[in-house]
This record gives structure tokens, sequence and C-alpha cells, in this order.
């Protein structure tokens, strides 16, 4: 006989298992939701790509004619504009999901580099880059055999790629962020025209990006299309792609405005719809900081990506205990130099020297001293780059008979016989850590990662902290980022060679550098420079007087200029740039990756980049140390 509790748990049984079975469906149905958009973007993106190929098929039907003269120059040049643009709708994502392939085939540098399974093997670039050069260099119409062969290769890649399908098996759900990062791609590369060395067609390239990224998003996000979210980010991408249509001569852009009223407005709003669980997957592709909120805030790049040392590592006292080895000139080889001998707080931590003095009496070490304000921020280390990480730069200056001259055993013993280096030891890395060259290495570097520099008045004034900045500033920027083509070497934020938008490699450039600039008759300066690293892989004659591009901050401080510091003045840097290099001075530069032609800069043009450039300035990290010395 069944009880009233019997049948009142009956029907509770009977209750969940309708509501699990309900749920189970209500779930089902939203997988299927969530599978069914996917595909939808996906089939979209895939569409895009075959548009890709088939105005890169088209491309390659008019390079054949106008090799064999059925088609004129400008013929050709239209159909490349169109393939560039229609490969700009898609960039954002296939230069994010495939990297090498766009490198190596679609849209690299048109520069020699090297083969990775042969690393003396030099190859020939190939891609709409190089397509650009070609079709719009002086000596066009003897190119006619190259650029067939370069569009045949450049339709070969794209038909080998589209007919896999491959974007249909991308599993990742970062597409916000490959948006995000493209318009750091527009405003470093495309609005600056390092995309388009020839045609300097990059407004009109960067609005067909837009237009492709706004695309996609509304896509992708319709469902939240009524949300003032989707709404703004709607109508910045409108408001940018406006502006450029309003705005279409190059040497007259103002990038800087078009940083502040949209580029950086776009970049903020979307991290509203930033995936989850991002930041993890994207620390391996790049030291971009998914969580910043502008170009140029002060985290928009990680400095942990560039260091054996990991975060949860670093401390304040492990800082201040690299701080004190820093200053500490025992342990050095004759206990008289330091790390700040050559890097002075003072003068943006380098020395003012031409060449930092050796402590070989009477002698100097073979260049001049970088500043270590943001030096963090690179993959490669020294002018040659033959250092790969901060902590293997120091082993170089720590064994060189002219800089340290001592060893690891000889400084550990030091530290061991000293007390006070003892306790602090015991206090950042427990009471039976040893003094080892492990833990030198990470105190030393927690404080040269410290010495970050990312809060000048420009910053300030980019990040919309200050309302207005100089006028001879702003037209120093838009020369920078434009006409002067500096921005083509010295990528925002950094301003240095470290390549945007992933942050993760280091160019080197081959300038023509000169023994002395106001001595006639011109001579090459006879440092070899990346050849000469004794990296066995790098030494190929493309590296040959090749050196690492640093950076344009707090060159203010940071006199005299580039690797032998023959330069003394910003004045004499700009004019040697604005001559086309050694090359453009008449001598004989081999593979110089500067163009040779002159910038044609006028005097209060010169005036205006200098203005700009020391506004750069931001020795915060110095002046602190200068006060203490106080």
């Amino acid at each position: 006989m069944h009880t009233y509790k019997s049948y009142k748990g009956f029907l509770w049984l009977v209750f969940i298992a309708i509501t699990l079975t309900l749920t189970s469906f209500r779930f089902m149905a939203n997988s299927t939701t969530v599978e069914k958009t996917i595909l939808e973007e996906k089939t979209y993106l895939n569409q895009e790509v075959k548009s890709v190929y088939k105005s890169f098929a088209e491309l390659d039907a008019i390079a054949e004619m106008y090799r064999k003269g059925e088609a004129d120059l400008n013929t050709f040049r239209s159909a490349l504009s169109k393939a560039r643009n229609q490969y700009k709708r898609i960039e954002f994502y296939l230069a994010f999901h495939f990297p090498e392939f766009v490198k190596n085939h679609i849209n690299g540098a048109p520069l020699l580099h090297l083969e990775l399974e042969n690393a003396l093997s030099i190859v020939e670039p190939e891609g709409l880059q190089v397509l650009d050069e070609l079709a719009y260099a002086d000596e066009s119409t003897d190119n006619k055999q190259n650029i067939y062969e370069v569009s045949k290769k450049l339709f070969n890649s794209m038909y080998a790629f589209q007919a896999k399908n491959a974007i249909l098996n991308v599993e990742d759900d970062s597409e916000i962020e490959t948006l995000r990062l493209q318009l750091v791609r527009i405003f470093s590369m495309g609005v600056t025209g390092f995309d388009t060395p020839g045609s300097l067609n990059g407004l009109p390239e960067s609005k067909a990006s837009l237009q492709g990224m706004q695309d996609y998003f509304t896509k992708a996000y319709s469902k939240t299309k009524e949300t003032e979210a989707f709404n703004e980010v709607n109508n910045l991408f409108k408001g940018a792609v406006e502006y450029l249509d309003k705005n279409q001569s190059f040497e007259d852009f103002d990038r800087l405005e078009f940083l502040k009223q949209y580029i950086d407005p776009l970049y903020k709003s979307l991290k509203t719809f930033k995936s989850k669980n991002t930041a993890t997957r994207l620390t391996y592709v790049t030291s971009w900081n998914a969580d910043s909120e502008s170009l140029f805030a002060a985290d928009f790049l990680n400095p942990y990506a560039f260091t054996l040392l990991k975060k949860e590592e670093d401390s304040e006292a492990l800082k201040s205990l690299g701080k004190k080895l820093f200053y500490d000139t025992a342990i050095s080889g004759n206990g008289k130099v330091s790390c700040a001998t050559c890097h002075q707080p003072s003068k943006g931590f380098t020395d003012g020297l031409p060449k930092s003095m050796s402590i070989v009496e009477g002698k100097t070490v073979l260049r001049n001293s970088p500043t270590l304000l943001n030096a963090v921020f690179a993959d490669r280390y020294f002018y040659d780059l033959r250092a790969y990480t901060l902590e293997q730069q120091a082993e170089h200056v720590i064994f060189n008979p002219h800089e340290f001259n001592t060893g690891y055993s000889t400084i550990l013993q030091k530290i061991e016989d000293d007390k006070e280096y003892q306790n602090s030891f015991k206090k950042v890395f427990g009471k039976k850590a040893e003094i080892s060259r492990a833990n030198f290495a990470k105190a030393l570097a927690s404080y040269v990662l410290s010495l970050q520099s990312f809060n000048s008045e420009f910053d300030k004034y980019a990040r919309g902290e200050t309302k207005s900045i100089p006028d001879g500033v702003k037209r120093g920027f838009n020369l920078f980022a434009g006409k002067a083509n500096c921005a083509t070497c010295h990528f925002t934020p950094t301003f240095s060679g470290l390549v945007s938008p992933m942050y993760t490699e280091n160019e080197s450039e081959i300038l023509g550098v000169l023994t002395d600039n106001k001595k006639q008759p011109y001579q090459l300066d006879d440092d070899m420079g990346r050849i000469a690293n004794d990296i066995n892989t790098e030494k190929a004659w493309i590296y040959s007087r090749s050196f690492k591009t640093t950076t344009v901050r707090n060159v203010a401080l940071t006199a005299p200029y580039f690797h032998n510091g023959a330069y003394k003045t910003l004045e004499d840097v700009i004019d040697f740039y604005n001559n086309g290099g050694g090359a453009g001075l008449g001598l004989s530069v081999s593979n110089q990756t500067l163009s040779d032609e002159p910038l044609n800069l006028t005097d209060e043009e010169k005036k205006d980049l200098i203005s700009f450039m020391e506004y750069l300035t931001d020795n915060t990290a110095g002046e602190k140390q200068m006060k203490k010395k106080l």
C-alpha cells in the first residue's frame, strides 16, 4: 500500500526527470544555434577568401597580358589595387590565423631573407608588397617579367590555400582580438605606407580593411545589434571609413586625429566583446596585451613575453635586489665599473659618449651605449642582435674583456661573501635557495624590465589625458608617420624596430652609416654589424652592415646617435635620412634597406620632426634614481 509520502516522492522524481529533459533539449538547441552561428561566420570568411582568390586570378591574367604587351601599366596597377583591397578586407583574419603563410607568400615585406630550412640560402621576397614596389618603380616597364613571375606565385599560393578550405578548420574564438590587432596594423603599417612602398595607397587600403572588419563584426554579432555597445562600435567603423573618404592625401592626412577620433576608441570599444580565456592563448603568439585599452597605454605590451623571468616570480624585493646589482661596481672584474657606468640614469640610461669606455684603460668598446629605457621590449639585443634574451644580454657584458671582464663564478663568490647580499637573496628566494647564476640573472632582469617609458607628454595626449599639444609636435608626428617614412621602421608605440602588430620580432636595417658625417669624402663605417655577430646562421651578405632599429623614445637624452655615435645631433640624423642614407650620398652600399631617394623635407618640417621626438621624452625611471642620490 503506497503512502502519501511515497506518492509525493514519485511526483517529485517525475518533475525532476521532465525538467532535466527540457533542460537537455534547451542546451542542445542552444548548442545547435551556436554551432550554426559559427558555421555561418566561417562560411562568410571562406567566401571572402574565395573572393581574394578570384581577384588574384584576374591579377595573374592581366600580369601575363602586360608581359606580352596586351595590357598597359595602368591596367595592371588597377588590377593590383583591386586585389590588394580585396585581401585587406580579410587580412585581420588571415594574418592572425595563418601568419607564416601571409608573411612568406601574400603580404610580407619586400626584403631578401633567409630560408629557414637552410639558413644561408637567400630567398627572394614575394607577394603584394613586392608587386606594389615593382609596379610603381621608375623602371616598372623593365620589370614586366618579374611582375609576371611574382603575380603567378601569388596566384598559385592563394589557389592552394583556398582549395584546402583552411578557414573552415580553424578552431578558435579570438576573432575580436583579430579585429583589435588589425586596428594596430592599420595605424602602424597601413596609414604609414609600410604596406604600400611604391603606390602609397595605404589610405584607401585602410578603408577597405575597416569595411571588411565592419562587415564581419555586424554578421558575427548581429544578435547584439540592439545594444549600445554594438551601435557604438558600428558607428565608429562608419566614422573611420567616412574620415578616410574625406581625407585622401597621404602627406596631408592627420594620423593623430584619426587615432584619437576612431582607431583608439574602436580599440577600446571592441574590448567589450573580447572572448573569454583569450589572453592565455595569445601569450604564445604575441607580446600584445589584450587587456590594454589604448595603443599608447603603458600596459599595451607584456614585458614578461621577452624575458625568462615570469610575472609571478617578479616582485619589488627582486627588483630592489637587481637594482643593487646594477649599481654595484664590485661585481666587475676591476671593481671600478657597474652597469650604470655605461647606462647613466641622468642620460636616459646611456653615457653620452660616441663609444663607451672600455675597462681596459685608454680604449673604448665596439659601439655606442643604447638606452635601457624600454630595452626589455625586444626579441634580440645589442646592435648586431647577437643576444636572444635580456638575461643573455647581461652574460655578454659580464664575459666581454672590454666590459666587465669577469665570470659568473667570480661574481657569485663575491655575492656569497657579502652578508647584505646573502640576506637579500634569502629574502627574495627563500632561506634554502642558492645564490645562483639563474637567480642573479632574474634579479638583474627584474630591474632592467622596470625601466619602462610610456608616459611622455605625447603618450598622455594620445591617451586623452591632456587636451592639447603644440602644433609643431602634431605636425612632427604626422611627418614621422607619413612623408618622412620614419614609422615604417620605427613602429608605434615603441617607436623601435619591434614589428607590429604582434611585436615578437626585431628588424635590423642597412642604412649606410658614415664614419664621420662632417668629413668629405664620405666613408662608410667599417663595422659589419649583424653578419659578424658570431651566429653562424646569420653569416649572410644580406646582413652586412645591418644594425638593430633602436627606439626614438627619449632621443633628446641619448645623443650621440647610431651604433658608432658619429652623429652628434638630431639635425645630423634627420639630414642623413633626408639625403637617402649612405647610398643617397653616392656611396656603394650593398643591399641598403633604406630608400636612397631624398625625402625633400623642408627646414620647417625637420624642426617639427625634432619637436615630436623630443615630446617622447619620459625618463621617470632615471629621475627617481637621481632623486634618491640627492
